[in-house]
Order: C-alpha cells, then sequence, then structure tokens
C-alpha cells in the first residue's frame, strides 16, 4: 500500500491504461421530477438484477471557508484564523430502484451514473473499508481510476468530484449491499477561489453516505427544518471528508474539511487545528475579483522575500501573528460581553493593518487594491482571504450599516468587474435539512438537473 503522504497524481501517472466503464451524460435541458419520474432508466440501460438495499433520502448541507487572518504566515509557523463561509453546498441522497448510482454536478456540467452490476466487481476489494475512517488507500484508488477508464495523470474538476464520490461510496457500502441511489449537488461556492469549495463537497458527501449507510444517525426529526450530528459523528464525518480532500488535493492542511464540519472559527498553528467553541456571526461581502492565481507561486513569493530580507520580513509574520491573536481575543469577548461599537472598531483596524502586511509579503495584486478603495469610500474595511494574487476579498459590515449603502458598494464592485455577495461568516457546519429549510431555488435545481437523454453506442452507454 502506498504510503499517506505520497501525491495522490503520483498514483495517476503509475497506473496502466484501461477501459473504463464510465457513461458521461450530456447535459440536456433541465426537466420536471415528472419528466424524471416516467423515464424507466432502468429499462433504458437494461439493469441486470442486483440484490440491493435501501436507503433512506438525506438533505444536507456545508459551509464554505475564509481565512480571516493569518495568510502565508501560518506557513511559516505562525497562527490563522479560519472561519465558516455562509456560502453553502448543498446535497440530495436520493433512493432509487433503477439499479444504478448516479452523481449529479449541474455546477460543473457533470451527471454520471453506473449499472450496480458493474460497481459489484469492486465488491471484494472494498470489504472491509467502512471501519477505515483515517487513511486514504491508494490501492482502492487506482482500481477505481481502471474501473473509470481515466488513462492519463491529470484529472479535471469532474474526474476528481466523481472519483471521490465513489471512493467514499464503495467504502461505506462494500462490505455489504450496494444501494441504488442518485445524489445531487449544487454549491454557491465558486470553484478555485479559495473558498473550500472542494471541502464543502467532501464534507456533504461524507455526511449524507455515512447516514444512509447507518454508520451514523440522521439527527433531523420529524418537527425539525435543520439538525447537527453530535461530537462522534462529526468527527467521523470529518475523517471521511479529509479523505476526499486527499484525493483531490494530495496534501491537504484539513483546515477546510474541518471548518465545513464544525463551522464557526478554528485556531491552526503549527499543523494543529483547534475549533473554537463560539465566536458571533459576522455580516461580510464576499468578493471574487475574477483574477486566476497560483498559491504554490504566491507561497514561494513569500519565502523568497523572507530569505531576501529577513530582518524585515520576520518582524512582519511577527505582527501578522499578533494580530490573529488579537482578533481571536476580541471574538472571543464578543460572545461574553455586550457588543459595542468599540469591538468593531478594532476589527475594522485589524483588518486594514493585515491587509498592508499582506502587500508588504508580495501578495497583493491591483484588483484586490480595488476592493479596498471602492469600499473604503463607503466606510467599509476589506483585506484579502487566502492566497492573494487576486481571488478572493472580504469587507465586514457593522450591525447598523444602512442597507442602501450595502447595496450601493456592491453595486460598485460589480461595476468593476467582480462578484459580489453579502453573507456572513462564523455559522454552523454540516448539518441536515428538510426541505422546508432550503431555497427553493436551489431545490429545484437539486431535484431537476440534469435528467439524462438517452442513447446506445456500441462500446457502451453514452447519455
Amino acid at each position: 500500500m502506498s504510503n499517506g503522504c505520497q501525491s495522490f497524481l503520483d498514483i495517476f501517472f503509475q497506473t496502466k491504461s484501461g477501459r473504463g466503464s464510465l457513461s458521461r451524460l450530456s447535459l440536456a435541458k433541465p426537466v420536471t421530477d415528472t419528466a424524471s419520474e416516467k423515464l424507466d432508466l432502468g429499462h433504458v440501460l437494461a439493469v441486470e438484477p442486483v440484490t440491493e438495499m435501501k436507503v433512506r433520502d438525506c438533505l444536507v448541507s456545508a459551509p464554505g471557508k475564509a481565512i480571516l487572518h493569518g495568510e502565508h504566515a501560518v506557513v511559516h509557523g505562525k497562527v490563522a484564523l479560519a472561519v465558516s463561509l455562509n456560502r453553502r453546498t448543498y446535497l440530495h441522497l436520493k433512493a432509487t430502484s433503477d439499479g444504478t448510482v448516479c452523481i449529479n454536478l449541474p455546477n460543473i456540467d457533470t451527471f454520471l451514473c453506473w449499472n450496480l452490476s458493474e460497481l459489484k466487481q469492486l465488491l471484494p476489494f472494498f470489504c472491509g473499508q467502512r471501519e477505515v475512517g483515517q487513511r486514504l488507500d491508494f490501492d482502492l484508488l487506482k482500481r477505481l481510476r481502471d474501473f473509470m477508464g481515466l488513462t492519463n495523470g491529470h484529472l479535471d474538476t469532474s474526474n476528481m468530484a466523481t472519483l471521490t464520490f465513489l471512493y467514499i461510496y464503495m467504502s461505506l457500502f462494500g462490505s455489504g449491499e450496494l444501494p441504488s441511489l442518485k445524489v445531487s449537488v449544487w454549491s454557491e461556492l465558486p470553484t478555485g477561489a479559495g473558498l473550500g469549495s472542494s471541502a464543502a463537497y467532501s464534507v456533504c458527501l461524507a455526511a449524507a453516505l455515512l447516514c444512509a449507510s447507518g454508520a451514523i444517525p440522521a439527527p433531523l426529526k420529524e418537527w425539525d427544518h435543520t439538525a447537527r450530528w453530535h461530537q462522534e459523528d462529526l468527527e467521523l464525518i470529518n475523517s471521511w471528508a479529509f479523505q476526499g480532500e486527499m484525493i483531490i488535493h494530495g496534501n491537504p492542511s484539513g483546515v477546510d474539511n474541518t471548518v465545513g464540519t464544525w463551522g464557526g472559527m478554528l485556531r491552526f498553528l503549527a499543523g494543529k487545528i483547534i475549533p473554537l467553541s463560539r465566536v458571533p456571526l459576522l455580516r461580510i461581502l464576499l468578493t471574487n475579483t475574477k483574477v486566476p492565481r497560483s498559491t504554490k507561486v504566491l507561497v514561494a513569493r513569500v519565502e523568497d522575500r523572507i530569505n531576501k530580507f529577513p530582518p524585515i520580513m520576520i518582524p512582519v509574520l511577527d505582527t501578522v501573528d499578533a494580530v490573529s491573536s488579537t482578533c481571536e481575543k476580541v471574538l472571543t469577548e464578543m460572545t461574553r460581553e455586550p457588543i459595542t461599537g468599540e469591538h468593531y472598531n478594532t476589527l475594522e483596524e485589524l483588518i486594514d493593518i493585515n491587509q498592508h502586511l499582506l502587500n508588504v509579503m508580495g501578495v497583493g495584486h491591483p484588483a484586490l487594491d480595488r476592493v479596498c478603495r471602492v469600499t473604503l469610500a463607503k466606510g467599509l474595511h476589506s483585506k484579502l482571504t487566502g492566497a492573494g494574487g487576486g481571488g478572493c476579498g472580504i469587507t465586514l459590515l457593522r450591525p447598523e450599516t444602512d442597507s442602501a449603502i450595502i447595496q450601493s458598494t456592491m453595486q460598485d464592485l460589480k461595476d468593476c468587474g467582480f462578484d459580489c455577495w453579502e453573507t456572513s461568516i462564523g455559522g454552523p457546519g454540516v448539518q441536515q435539512h428538510s426541505p422546508f429549510s432550503i431555497k427553493e431555488d436551489i431545490l429545484e435545481i437539486l431535484n431537476r438537473y440534469g435528467v439524462p437523454r438517452v442513447t446506445e453506442q456500441e462500446d457502451g452507454l453514452t447519455f
């Protein structure tokens, strides 16, 4: 078995090409549930009769993540504060009876199905995996990659997401009967923006599939709109979500999936992740400059600057560390005493200080400077979040900030060509929902998107 630190991409390069059994669905115009019910997928696919278990439907969501303070300094042993971002990823797991397993990802135009009879061929390799929630099995990943017919080293977003789903599904159900089901996922998070979209996806997959397999109970009661799992169940969700992050990223820190699981805020220092028990809910504007950037390049840039100017840059890192610790202290105070304007004054000053320090590190960008100027003109304070060099920025909103000011600021940012949303940080982590707690437009997407148009080809099935 390969070492867990081994890059997953290395495994891809080592595998031999093989014929896949993956059926890609070409997305046609979305159709209603009624049309979906009328489509006898099992008949069209000529699925072999397979003994299958029945699972309960499950609707879950998990938040994204933003770095409040400590970007880049955390790489050099300093404190970082990560917070949940209430732009969420939603997942609907629905039991079916057509002898297929389907994954529906409308954000990335992907709808894929497999026959249970095909997946059963993998059962001997996954037997007993359900109890393994701490480490990734690279041998099993290689078998899944061969099964999917992925023959080159580089996998796109769709391949990674699909592989993650199949790995967790087969690991949790591989010791018994395979259930026929459809998983639909819709995210409010942009991909590749450093907002934890892949972790939110992995957390949702882990929670829904663990619940469907019976490994953890469904916390939602008949009278609830939302419900959360107990501590030990969250720990299991987090361990499987971390495996998903390893599939997607190779060697993740674990911060993103931990935020997605527990929500709120966590403190990250020297590889140790400490969730903070209580934090206030803060309103923010989230702005995506849509400027692409490479985290690897930006981390190297900071490293080079530290090596070139150690007497200058080491104090900068120490100051960022102090900013993070001071912010943590203020946020803790806000949960223990009445929140005052002085609390927000301090948070705004810390945001300004950190943004200037990040520019000193060399990870700013003209687009991010523009976000800061536009918002400051309205009396609001902003900083980059994540790697910098583009990407996203956050703007703190005080409780008394007038809605007209907020709307005007958002429009100004959109006029710059940016995407902008009003949201909050510090909210709940993964939770189960009743349909009544989900916005109607999201429910509509989860329920109807990706109904297949079916044709047959000599070499398998194409949708």
